[in-house]
C-alpha cells in the first residue's frame, strides 16, 4: 500500500512540477508577445526567394533590430520581382523597398512597370545604396558558337532574368540604346539550366554582385551544366558608353567554378539600394545607415557582395544619389552625410 501511495505521491508532485513548468511557459510567451506586440513594424521588401536581394536582406534584419534598440519588429517580405517589392513599399505594405538606380529612374519617369502608376502611399527615395551588380550575357556551352556579339540574341527567346528585376530592366535599357529586338521569355529561374539545354531559350542574362557572388539560381545552373558567356562586341561597347552606359570587366574565377570562355567578362552595372518613402522617421534612417556603416567589414566578410560598400559605404551613396539627382533625399541620409562632409547642396531634401 506505502508503495502504491508513494507512486500516486510522486505522480501528483511530478504533475505539479508540470503544470509548473507549463505555466512559466506560458507567462514567458504571454510577455514576449506583450513585448512584441509593443514592437513597431519595419516590413522589408524584396525580390523572390532565389534572388541575392532576399538573401542578403535576411542576414542584415538582426543588425537592423538591434540598431533601432528593440524598438522595432522587421520582418524580410519575398516579392516575385524587384519592381513588386518598389509597389509594396509605395503602396503600404511594406517600409522598405529593394531597387536599383534604374528602377528609380523609371519610377520617376513613369516608364516601364511604372507606366500609369501612381503609388497609394508615396514614392521612394534615395536612402541606402548597397552594393553594384553587373548583368552580362551567358548561353549553353553547346549553343556558343552561334553567338559572337549581344546583337546575336536580337530578336532571339532569352532569359532576361524574371521579368520586373532591375538586371531585366537594365537589359532593356541597353538593347534601347543598342536599337536591338528585346524578346523576353519567362521561366522559373530554378529550369534555367533545362531551358538553355532544351534550347526554349537562347541565352540568359548572369549576374554578379560586386563582381564575385553569383545569385543563387545561377550556382544551381552552373553545378547542372557549363555555359559560356558571350560579351558584347567592340562596336557595342562603344554606343553603351557613348550613352553614358558604363561597361566594366569581371573576373570569371571570381565568380565562376568553371571555364567560361572569356578571360574577362564585360558588363553593364547597376547600384542596388534598399529606399524608402519621405515618411519613413529620419532617426530610423539614420540609426540604419549609421549600423550598416560600423558593422560594414562584417557584412562584407559574410558575404563578398558588400565589399565595395565596406570600402567606400559614403561613396557608394554619393554615387547612389547621383545616378538620379533630381530624386529627393531621406533627411536621415542627408544627415548622415552632412555628417560625413558628403552632401551636395543641389540635391533636393524629401519632404
Amino acid at each position: 500500500m506505502k508503495s502504491v501511495a508513494g507512486r500516486i505521491n510522486g505522480s501528483a508532485w511530478l504533475g505539479a512540477i508540470v503544470s509548473i513548468a507549463v505555466a512559466a511557459v506560458i507567462a514567458l510567451t504571454a510577455v514576449e508577445s506583450a513585448n512584441a506586440q509593443g514592437r513597431k513594424s519595419i516590413r522589408w521588401a524584396t525580390s523572390s526567394v532565389d534572388s541575392y536581394g532576399y538573401k542578403v536582406a535576411a542576414a542584415m534584419v538582426k543588425v537592423l533590430e538591434d540598431a533601432l534598440g528593440g524598438e522595432y519588429t522587421v520582418t524580410v517580405n519575398p516579392y516575385p520581382s524587384t519592381t513588386g517589392a518598389m509597389k509594396a513599399a509605395m503602396d503600404g505594405t511594406g517600409e522598405i523597398g529593394y531597387t536599383a538606380d534604374v528602377g528609380m529612374t523609371q519610377l520617376y519617369a513613369g516608364e516601364g512597370g511604372f507606366k500609369d502608376y501612381t503609388a497609394a502611399k508615396g514614392k521612394l527615395v534615395h536612402a541606402w545604396y548597397a552594393y553594384p551588380m553587373e548583368s552580362f550575357m551567358a548561353t549553353s556551352a553547346k549553343d556558343a558558337g552561334k553567338y559572337k556579339c549581344w546583337g546575336d540574341f536580337s530578336g532571339k527567346p532569352v532569359f532576361y532574368t524574371t521579368a520586373g528585376f532591375m538586371n531585366w530592366l537594365n537589359f532593356q535599357r541597353i538593347y534601347k540604346t543598342l536599337g536591338y529586338q528585346f524578346k523576353h521569355v519567362q521561366i522559373d529561374p530554378k529550369s534555367q539550366s533545362d531551358a538553355l539545354q532544351a534550347g526554349t531559350i537562347s541565352g540568359s542574362v548572369a549576374y554578379t554582385t560586386a563582381g564575385r557572388s553569383l545569385a543563387p539560381y545561377w550556382k544551381e545552373t552552373e553545378v547542372r551544366m557549363d555555359v559560356k558567356v558571350i560579351n558584347p562586341c567592340p562596336d557595342e561597347v562603344t554606343k553603351l558608353r557613348a550613352a553614358g552606359l558604363a561597361v566594366v570587366d569581371v573576373d570569371p574565377k571570381a565568380a565562376f567554378t568553371k571555364d567560361v570562355g572569356v578571360q574577362q567578362i564585360q558588363s553593364v552595372p547597376i547600384l542596388f539600394a534598399y529606399n524608402v518613402r519621405a515618411d519613413m522617421p529620419e532617426d530610423v534612417v539614420y540609426k540604419m545607415l549609421n549600423a550598416f556603416y560600423k558593422n560594414k567589414d562584417q557584412l562584407a566578410q559574410a558575404d563578398p557582395g558588400f565589399t565595395p560598400m565596406a570600402k567606400d559605404f559614403v561613396g557608394m551613396q554619393v554615387q547612389g544619389i547621383s545616378a538620379n539627382p533630381d530624386i529627393p533625399v531621406h533627411p536621415g541620409l542627408v544627415k548622415f552625410l552632412k555628417e560625413h562632409k558628403a552632401w551636395n547642396d543641389k540635391w533636393k531634401i524629401s519632404k
